[in-house]
């Protein structure tokens, strides 16, 4: 099962969560929580991915750096 990092960006205007997948140029998604924005960011990639094939574009893979990463932002007093 193909793996894909997506970065989670809170809307401040609107509530909720918009969605980037960087290595799927042009895929994007939303959610009104953490947990819906992942759920729909899956389903944004699977028919992303879907759509590639279809075309006969060839789909982009995760960069493999070994251990998959996790980005937080966090605050510091400085």
């Amino acid at each position: 099962m193909p793996r894909y990092t997506i970065k989670l960006h809170p809307d401040s205007e609107q509530g909720g969560y918009w969605v980037t997948v960087p290595a799927l140029p042009g895929c994007f998604s939303q959610g009104d929580t953490l947990e819906a924005a992942i759920a729909y960011a899956r389903e944004a990639i699977a028919g992303h991915i879907a759509c590639l094939k279809e075309m006969g574009e060839p789909v982009p893979e995760e960069p493999d750096e070994g251990e998959h990463t996790q980005a937080l932002v966090i605050d510091v007093a400085a």
